[in-house]
């Protein structure tokens, strides 16, 4: 039986809102999560639509029984598997997908998943706990300067390097096999912060090795591409993201199919004919409200980007 934890889905009406235009459609979620979104989208379907969602947490498959309608199925599978999943499914277009990135409010609520530094529990960090290397394992065997790299490029911590240093000679006596004692080793190589003295000094660290365990850029960079495979003329893709990494990698990809003649060397004459045609047009940036945001305090660094696949002919 799935643990209970209170959750809020972040733009939980506005998502849906912007990503169901044909209620005789089929969707695809590919973050179920504990399902917020996924029974909103439900909700906007007629008889004949379909919601087809993706989720690699054992929680969340066991959190979606709850949902009997018919027009409803889950995969248990990373979002980056989508064509391939879908293809096994007969399912080769559709006409929506969302994603809600990063990780979930129950995954960091529930300590034993080792996600929360505010918590102590197993250094886990796996969003599927069936399969891969635990946090845990991870700095036990990965070098320093390996470990340097990541929680400096995925972490975005400007003190990785003494972090890195810290716990490769730690581990030479200790191993790091808590939340806690990883969150007390960092606090003593990293100042607070002058700028927010409540930020907790483990916070970038956490997030670094947390986005390595999980591949979670290598995966979305997957999910956009699979995505615009699937989606037929018209068809939208809805994603939120919570932080820079992954909104830059959202953004940037959305303005290179949005705007492909970029690419093209300015001194090269081409006609207009002979530029390379958007493959999504209507690009589109929305930010929570202020009320969402002073109800559910993890909204406020939500953005949602939203694009609609062109048609044919469509500039």
């Amino acid at each position: 039986m799935s643990k209970v934890f209170k959750h809020l889905s972040v733009m939980a009406e506005v998502a849906p809102e912007q990503l169901v235009f044909d209620p005789d459609g089929t969707y695809v979620d590919g973050t179920f999560g504990r399902g917020g979104h996924s029974r909103l989208i439900l909700s906007k379907l007629s008889p004949n639509g379909r919601l087809i969602a993706f989720d690699r947490d054992p929680e969340a498959i066991e959190a979606s029984r709850e949902i009997t309608d018919p027009r409803f199925e889950i995969i248990h599978a990373p979002f980056s598997s989508m064509a391939e999943c879908l293809e096994a499914r007969g399912v080769t277009t559709v006409d929506g997908i969302f994603l809600d990135i990063g990780v979930s409010s129950p995954q960091i609520d529930d300590a034993s998943r080792g996600f929360s530094f505010r918590m102590d529990g197993p250094l886990d960090m796996r969003m599927d706990t069936t399969r891969g290397m635990t946090a845990a394992e991870w700095l036990a065997t990965e070098t320093e300067r390996n470990i340097a790299q990541v929680i400096a490029d995925f972490g975005e911590e400007r003190f990785a390097r003494q972090i890195a240093r810290a716990i490769v000679k730690t581990r030479e006596e200790t191993p790091i096999e808590t939340t806690q004692a990883l969150v007390r080793l960092v606090a003593s190589v990293v100042p607070v912060n002058k700028k927010d003295p409540t930020q907790n000094p483990a916070t970038r660290t956490f997030q670094g090795i947390r986005i390595h365990i999980n591949g979670e850029l290598d995966e979305l960079q997957k999910a956009l591409d699979a995505a615009m495979g699937l989606l037929r003329d018209g068809g939208r893709l809805a994603i939120i993201t919570f932080h820079s990494l992954e909104d830059r990698l959202v953004k940037r990809y959305f303005d290179r199919a949005a705007h492909p003649e970029r690419g093209i060397d300015s001194r090269v004459p081409l006609r207009a004919d002979q530029l390379p045609q958007p493959t999504l047009v209507e690009v589109k940036r929305i930010l929570p409200d202020a009320q969402e945001c002073a109800e559910n305090p993890r909204a406020r660094s939500a953005i949602l980007r939203v694009a609609t696949r062109s048609r044919k002919g469509e500039a």
